[in-house]
């Protein structure tokens, strides 16, 4: 894989967001392969836990903004839409799912991290939304994600705001699980993994499967329209 770095030990499987040099921008040919090896660990027996994060000082600084205005029109743009697939495919994952967030992580990037089961951060992460500052509205499902981890509140203050937030203050909000200095990242991400791959697996899998679908499926059926009002508040 191009832009991603993978690699699988005993249980675990490490996931490296791989475009260093544009703090890991999410362009398309990123946001289809994560699709599809998201999609892959369905038939991976072995991995019980999956641990994402990016390679460099940054997790990601979301949606390639570059790329995302090269569509000539809002037709182009709907049937190029390869954001929402990865997301969701986060949320169809079998194994337990963690984001270990170091720097940046905005926009899109802030969408997976809200749809692992556990995320772990820096002292020095920062995370927002600034889909806003740009005249866009928040899309990828994001918003029903962020809005089950903070609440109505919260979900509003980073969305409305645009702004970026502190790894200590999310973690007062409920979002992170757990902060740590930069140079433990891996080391606590890693116990984290080990703690849930000492569990069950079949049973593991089955309660996430049914808290996500107790969580989302009403969201499911009413945000199909998301990207549609992403394309409506796009600036040309």
């Amino acid at each position: 894989m191009k832009f991603l770095n993978v690699k699988k030990e005993d249980s675990l499987c490490w996931v490296y967001l791989n475009r260093p040099e544009s703090m890991n921008a999410l362009n398309s040919e990123l946001l289809e392969e994560l699709t599809e090896f998201n999609n892959s660990l369905k038939n991976d027996l072995h991995t019980k836990v999956v641990i994402y994060t990016g390679e460099g000082e940054n997790f990601s600084a979301g949606a390639d903004i570059k790329e995302n205005t090269s569509f000539g029109s809002n037709l182009e743009a709907w049937r190029s839409n390869v954001g929402k697939p990865a997301v969701m495919s986060f949320l169809e994952i079998n194994q337990i799912t963690i984001a270990a967030v170091n720097g940046f992580c905005l926009g899109g990037a802030a969408c997976f991290v809200s749809a692992c089961d556990f995320r772990i951060a820096t002292e020095n992460a920062l995370l927002g939304y600034p889909e806003i500052n740009l005249g866009m509205n928040l899309n990828w499902f994001g918003l029903p994600l962020v809005l089950r981890l903070v609440g109505p509140s919260k979900a509003k203050r980073l969305v409305i705001g645009g702004e970026h937030e502190s790894a200590t203050t999310l973690l007062n909000w409920g979002f992170y699980d757990e902060v740590c200095k930069k140079e433990h990242l891996i080391e606590g991400a890693e116990r984290m993994a080990n703690f849930y791959a000492s569990k069950s697996a079949l049973p593991a899998q089955m309660i996430k499967k049914s808290v996500n679908a107790i969580t989302y499926n009403s969201d499911l059926a009413a945000m199909h329209m998301d990207y549609d009002q992403f394309l409506l508040t796009r600036e040309k």
